[in-house]
C-alpha cells in the first residue's frame, strides 16, 4: 500500500502540472454550473439538488475519460512504462496507485461544485436537506470511481491517449443507453440484465437520499472488476 500511495501522490500532482487537469476542472465546473442554474435555481422551486445529481451520469461522461486516458497510455508512448514494469513494484500496486491518484483528482474536480450547495443554502427558504446532498456527493464519487476504472482499463490497452478516451467514452455511452432505455427488440432476460446494471436508476436513488447497500456494492465491485482487467492487461505487457 505504501508503494501505491507514492504512485497515487505522484499521479495526483501531475494533473495540476498539465493543462489537461485545469481544462477538466473548468469543463466540469461549466457543465455543472449550467445544469445548476437552469434546473435548480428556479424562483419558487423546491430547494433540492436532486436533478443535478440525477444528471451526473451524463455530466461525467466527457470528464472521467479525459482524466484516465493518460494513466498508462502516456507511459507507454513515452517509453517509461517499461522502466516502471521492471521496478520493484508489482503491477497491482501500479494499477491501484494510478487509479487512486486519478480518483483523488476527481474529488478535487468536485470540490468547486460545493459552491452550488453554499448558494442554495444561502438563498433557499426552507433550506435543503443535508442527507440527500451528502448521499448525492457519495454517488458522484462512486460513479466517478466506476468510470475511472473503465478508463484505466482502456488506457492500459493502448498507447494512444485519444483512443483510450474514445474507448472509454463510447463504452460508457453504450452502457448508459442500454441500461436506461427500454429495448423491445431484445429478449426479456436481456432487458432484465440491462436493468440490473442500470446506472441512472442507482444514481437517482442516491439523489433521493437513499444509500442502498446493493447500489454501493454495485459501483465498488464494478470498479474492482475493471481494475482487475487493467492489472491483467498490464501483466500481459511483460510477455510481449
Amino acid at each position: 500500500m505504501s508503494a501505491s500511495a507514492v504512485i497515487a501522490g505522484r499521479e495526483f500532482r501531475s494533473f495540476f502540472r498539465l493543462p489537461v487537469g485545469w481544462v477538466v476542472i473548468a469543463l466540469y465546473a461549466a457543465l455543472t454550473g449550467v445544469v445548476f442554474a437552469a434546473g435548480t435555481l428556479q424562483p419558487g422551486g423546491v430547494a433540492t439538488m436532486r436533478d443535478f445529481f440525477a444528471l451526473s451520469a451524463w455530466l461525467m461522461l466527457p470528464v472521467t475519460p479525459a482524466i484516465s486516458m493518460r494513466l498508462f497510455a502516456e507511459e507507454a508512448r513515452s517509453g517509461t512504462l517499461e522502466s516502471l514494469a521492471t521496478s520493484p513494484v508489482s503491477d497491482a500496486q501500479v494499477v491501484l496507485g494510478k487509479y487512486l491518484g486519478a480518483l483523488a483528482f476527481l474529488v478535487a474536480v468536485l470540490v468547486p461544485t460545493l459552491a452550488f450547495v453554499a448558494t442554495l443554502w444561502a438563498v433557499a427558504d426552507p433550506r435543503p436537506e443535508v442527507g440527500p446532498i451528502v448521499a448525492g456527493y457519495l454517488s458522484l464519487v462512486l460513479l466517478g470511481g466506476l468510470y475511472l476504472a473503465v478508463g484505466t482499463l482502456a488506457s492500459a490497452l493502448t498507447s494512444n491517449q485519444t483512443l483510450a478516451f474514445l474507448l472509454t467514452f463510447f463504452f460508457l455511452v453504450a452502457l448508459l443507453l442500454a441500461s436506461g432505455t427500454r429495448l423491445d427488440f431484445v429478449p426479456d432476460w436481456a432487458q432484465r440484465a440491462f436493468y440490473a446494471v442500470s446506472i441512472q436508476r442507482r444514481v437517482a436513488e442516491f439523489a433521493k437520499g437513499i444509500v442502498g447497500l446493493g447500489d454501493t456494492v454495485f459501483f465498488i465491485s464494478g470498479a474492482a472488476c475493471f481494475l482487475a482487467l487493467a492489472w491483467g492487461a498490464l501483466e500481459s505487457r511483460r510477455w510481449r
